[in-house]
């Protein structure tokens, strides 16, 4: 140990954060304030940006990039801040790995391991006696060891845990959350030994205020992380469902949930899609798993079909009301207010606001998108959609659908946009009521 309590090890680490979205950009800055960093993406562009301290994700608190940025570029010994850049070769230099890349899953629901199977080959083309490889990409129990080191070791040349090492430490950002940050949320560590356990939770733990949590094995690491997310899911499904039950019955049900949340152990989530780089997606990693396992989680599964369907419900609610109030439902305008998967952050990944416009659309409605946050080229490339970032002043719809509760939303004025007998289905419970036909 040296004098300041950090281990050699940590102490001269020199890390290259492998991917700089939601994840790897707030870890960059924060390794950035203490140690050597460098911020390593394939994307050009992104990797020109981030040098002139633009953040198109706006997670980064911009002080504190532009810091770090400041901090490499003015520093002689170079102990300390943050550069980045796009060719490998600069890797060479780095002995401490962290893989942030995304772990999406394809058009069958199954994991698609390909970004992490990609980032593990590069590194093993760069990889050197006693480099430690940490992943905090969202995987089932087992991937690091089973799916990933396999590729380090076949392309490196070298012996796992006699050369190299490993570790898992999953990620735990919440985007457009600007209170419980990088440092202020516990983080879970492991390592592929006892001794690189205990460097790996060095490591986290001279960055993270809330401190850490140091696993027993890799597995357990990778499944608390799946866990969390399963949880979640679960829990919406089920409100999600009631949702389902109580608009049959006819009762509102987020009055219900206020009903029962006067007792002091009930859990207040409220139905709504559900979407994004986690929930969405992380219950199929650990159905996966146990799947490959022989064991067909139901729970999990049925959880997931639940909330896969809300777009659905939606769509067809909305036309019921429409219908009910003697719209002609082919050709009449449809205005889905927000696309994002959550509120008052620009991220569009796995938003499930496409299966309401998807719906209506088979529907025979004219529908359009307008979410001030969401990036119009990204949607465009990633979902061959058009969105707007404005509205036409002077065009009316028939239906407004407020899919996501974004601060600019909550008071809009929808009379100005809405014909006289127009439909407005609020998915989020966030307007007053009296504006609104219906909610979810």
């Amino acid at each position: 140990m040296s004098n300041n309590g950090k281990s050699t090890a940590v102490e001269n680490a020199r890390i290259a954060i492998i991917g700089l979205g939601y994840v790897g950009l707030p870890l960059a800055i924060e390794f950035g304030k203490k140690y050597d960093v460098l911020g390593f993406d394939i994307n050009r562009e992104r990797v020109h940006e981030l040098s002139e301290a633009i953040d198109r994700t706006q997670e980064a608190n911009m002080a504190d990039l532009e810091h770090v940025i400041s901090l490499r570029r003015n520093s002689d010994k170079q102990d300390a801040g943050l550069q980045f850049s796009y060719n490998v070769e600069d890797l060479r230099a780095y002995n401490t790995f962290i893989v942030t890349v995304p772990t999406p899953i394809d058009q069958f629901k199954a994991p698609d391991l390909r970004p992490l199977i990609k980032a593990s080959e590069m590194l093993g083309s760069i990889l050197k006696t006693g480099d430690l490889v940490i992943y905090e990409s969202t995987v089932y129990p087992g991937c690091t060891e089973e799916d990933c080191v396999p590729v380090l070791e076949r392309v490196s040349g070298l012996q796992f845990n006699k050369d190299f090492f490993a570790g898992y430490s999953p990620e735990r950002i919440n985007p457009g959350d600007k209170i419980n940050t990088l440092t202020k949320i516990k983080k879970v560590t492991s390592g592929s030994t006892p001794a690189i356990a205990s460097r790996v939770d060095d490591l986290y733990r001279s960055i993270i205020e809330a401190g850490t949590h140091k696993a027993p094995s890799i597995k357990v690491a990778e499944a608390s992380k799946a866990i969390e997310n399963a949880q979640r899911d679960v829990n919406i499904s089920f409100v999600n469902e009631l949702a389902l039950i109580f608009d049959k019955i006819g009762i509102d049900t987020n009055d219900v949930i206020e009903a029962a949340g006067t007792k002091w152990n009930f859990l207040k989530y409220k139905p709504g899609l559900v979407g994004g780089h986690c929930i969405g997606v992380d219950p199929y990693y650990l159905a996966h798993k146990a799947e490959s396992l022989g064991y067909h989680p139901e729970v999990i599964l049925s959880g997931r079909r639940v909330n896969d369907n809300m777009g659905q419900f939606v769509a067809d609610k909305v036309v019921k009301l429409m219908i009910n109030k003697d719209h002609k439902i082919k050709g009449s305008k449809a205005l889905i207010m927000g696309f994002t998967f959550k509120e008052n952050c620009p991220d569009v990944r796995n938003t499930r606001v496409v299966d309401i416009y998807q719906e209506l659309l088979q529907f025979g409605l004219q529908v359009d998108i307008y979410d001030p946050w969401a990036d119009m080229a990204e949607v465009e490339h990633e979902y061959g959609m058009q969105i707007q970032n404005k509205l036409d002043e002077n065009v009316v719809y028939d239906a407004i659908v407020v899919a996501v509760a974004h601060n600019e939303f909550l008071n809009f004025d929808y009379q100005k946009y809405k014909r006289n007998n127009a439909v407005i289905f609020d998915t989020k419970a966030c307007l007053d009521r009296s504006l609104v036909d219906a909610r979810l």
